[in-house]
């Protein structure tokens, strides 16, 4: 638990160099937090983001792997280029044939 706490510190304590190194433009991210911009200005230069808008903000800034790890993202990658090379692959046309399909049911 400890090393839960103090990683929320240092998140708490780097969030402006975060989203700064972020690919998303600040607009959006304030957009995606709800708050409104002052304000969030105002919490971004004081550091005090409750943990429910720093959880909304990680969201919005790592929303494809937020609960994966680097090893499993990379296990994944792996997987992916041996499915390549072995021909696992599906024809676009296919797969979007198949969705619009699903999705008329």
């Amino acid at each position: 638990m400890i090393a839960e706490i103090e990683k929320y510190i240092e998140i708490q304590n780097n969030i402006d160099e975060i989203l700064k190194n972020s690919p998303f433009k600040m607009s959006y991210i304030i957009e995606k937090s709800g708050i409104k911009k002052p304000t969030f200005f105002k919490k971004l230069k004081e550091k005090r983001f409750t943990p429910e808008e720093l959880l909304v903000i990680s969201k919005t800034i790592e929303p494809r792997w937020r609960n994966e790890t680097q090893e499993e993202i990379l296990e994944s990658l792996k997987q992916a280029e041996i499915d390549i090379r072995n021909g696992n692959t599906t024809d676009f046309y296919e797969f979007v044939a198949e969705r619009r399909e699903r999705l008329k049911l």
